[in-house]
């Protein structure tokens, strides 16, 4: 049985080396991760427009998708917002799949080659995620320490956790959910050879110079030079940026394929940060006190997507007395009340502040990573908090019927066009932040009816409601390195969901 030798077999070996402690954990892990990754492929399989499936028919039990050249894969039935449960092994024809990378590998599509060993890699990086996990049980104090309790990665994408390019010591130093602390250094650039937005603090400054903060992966693999010594620094959920203890949190250049994207830092990025810092807070004050924004302090670069990093607020400074902060994501590692009426709650305030936002003309990109919740004491879902303006869309047109100057901004941020506003908010907020909260259809869908009739009645709310559900078809870009940006697939409203579809 093919069990993907050479990432598994790596792994094992880099281990056996930095932490042989944890070998027989990651052992005992990997038929667990494999099943993880099939899970979340299965269900890309399932509901995205793959070219080279020409068919999909659901029975009793179970779902057939016909290949264009004939054969079938068979499996159970993919409900595109589960998290939970489990897919254990396909079949393609007659023959039995319960390793991810092979089954792409023997469907042998165009561009699969380099998915199939990315979804190799992440099965062993999950098992190796999942065999250094151990997390107290009581609720963090600190706002980083939410984060690690994140294990898993994408609830959706079969690449939750490849990291191609960090060896298993690596990875041990520098993912979050391993607890460590990063040492965090500076490279000096001169001044003008820099762009800045927003205010640089002096420490990250010299004579006629920028200290621009630097990951330590980033400096021998890319950059390729050592850095001065800065500040100690803790790991969040996007592994590339880190809390400094009691100040901001640091977005650093990271040139690695992490899931979908290159995590480093473009200019337009640099220089876009303080006007959309600007723009989200007025709008934030919008409304009614359910959202804040994490504002960008500065950001800096040296012309290089490569070498730049962006200081932002921590979320925790709008955290009252009593209260905890937490990414979306790490929701489900609570003990919170697992009750239809806290969803609901929950879903209400997630929806009554996006759609609100894209009424105004911003949409947010509010997946689980993004979006924070503010809990009381006894976990009632109070206010909001957003974070990483990079990759919001912004309707210039829908700014000015409310009176609102639009930001002068060009590029990929500026669109008035209702689809791609629409896909942003509820591919990101529905499809992704509150299906992983839910953990299935059936819960998701019983969560918006509930929260639908106290929402704002705008045209969005009713294209939400009549249509299907955009998502990102996450799987089918990562097999169309010739396509730009993002592809969608339509996945079935939540509030018509049939039982097994």
């Amino acid at each position: 049985m093919y069990h993907s030798p050479t990432a598994d077999a790596e792994v094992a070996e880099e281990l056996a080396a930095a932490r042989p402690d944890l070998l027989p954990r990651y052992t005992a892990a990997l038929p667990g991760a494999r099943a993880a990754v099939l899970t979340r492929l299965w269900r890309a399989l399932a509901h995205e427009p793959l070219p080279w499936l020409t068919g999909r028919v659901g029975g009793a039990h179970s779902l057939a998708l016909r290949l264009a050249d004939g054969r079938t894969l068979h499996g159970p039935h993919a409900d595109p917002y589960a998290t939970g449960g489990c897919v254990g092994a396909v079949h393609l024809d007659r023959e039995r799949y319960d390793d991810p990378a092979r089954l792409m590998t023997d469907l042998a599509v165009p561009h699969v080659a380099g998915l199939a060993v990315e979804l190799g890699h992440s099965v062993a990086s999950l098992a190796l995620s999942r065999a250094g996990a151990d997390h107290p049980k009581e609720w963090p104090e600190q706002d980083w320490e939410w984060e690690q309790r994140v294990v898993d990665g994408h609830p959706f994408h079969p690449n939750c956790r490849s990291r191609p390019g960090f060896s298993v010591a690596e990875q041990l130093s520098y993912g979050p959910e391993h607890r460590p602390v990063v040492e965090l250094g500076t490279v000096a650039v001169p001044t003008a050879e820099c762009l800045v937005s927003g205010d640089w603090p002096e420490e990250l400054r010299s004579p006629g110079r920028l200290l621009l903060p630097v990951h330590p992966w980033q400096a021998a693999h890319v950059l390729k030079r050592s850095c001065d010594p800065w500040r100690p620094a803790r790991p969040l959920m996007s592994l590339r940026t880190l809390a400094l203890p009691g100040g901001p949190h640091v977005k650093t250049a990271l040139s690695a394929r992490l899931t979908s994207s290159v995590r480093d830092i473009s200019a337009y990025s640099v220089e876009a940060s303080a006007a959309l810092t600007s723009l989200a807070s007025d709008l934030a004050a919008r409304t009614d006190g359910l959202l804040h924004i994490t504002r960008t302090l500065g950001a800096a670069t040296a012309h290089s997507p490569d070498l730049a990093a962006l200081l932002r607020e921590s979320p925790q400074v709008y955290a009252g007395p009593g209260e905890r902060v937490l990414p979306v994501a790490a929701l489900p590692t609570t003990a919170l009340p697992d009750s239809p009426a806290w969803l609901a709650d929950f879903s209400r305030l997630a929806l009554t502040v996006g759609l609100r936002l894209l009424d105004l003309g911003v949409a947010l990109e509010a997946h689980g990573q993004n979006l924070l919740v503010i809990l009381s004491a006894d976990g009632t879902p109070l206010r909001l908090v957003y974070r990483d303006l990079a990759d919001i869309r912004i309707s210039p047109a829908r700014l000015t019927r409310h009176g609102i100057a639009p930001p002068a901004l060009t590029g990929r941020l500026i669109t008035d066009d209702e689809t791609a506003l629409r896909r942003k908010l509820f591919g990101s907020l529905v499809a992704g932040a509150l299906a992983g909260t839910a953990g299935s259809g059936p819960a998701l869908g019983a969560a918006l009816a509930a929260a639908v009739p106290d929402l704002p009645r705008t045209r969005d709310l009713a294209a939400l409601c009549e249509g299907p559900v955009p998502a990102k078809a996450l799987t089918l870009m990562r097999l169309s390195p010739g396509t730009p940006g993002d592809l969608w697939t339509s996945l079935p409203n939540p509030l018509v969901l049939e039982p097994g579809t």
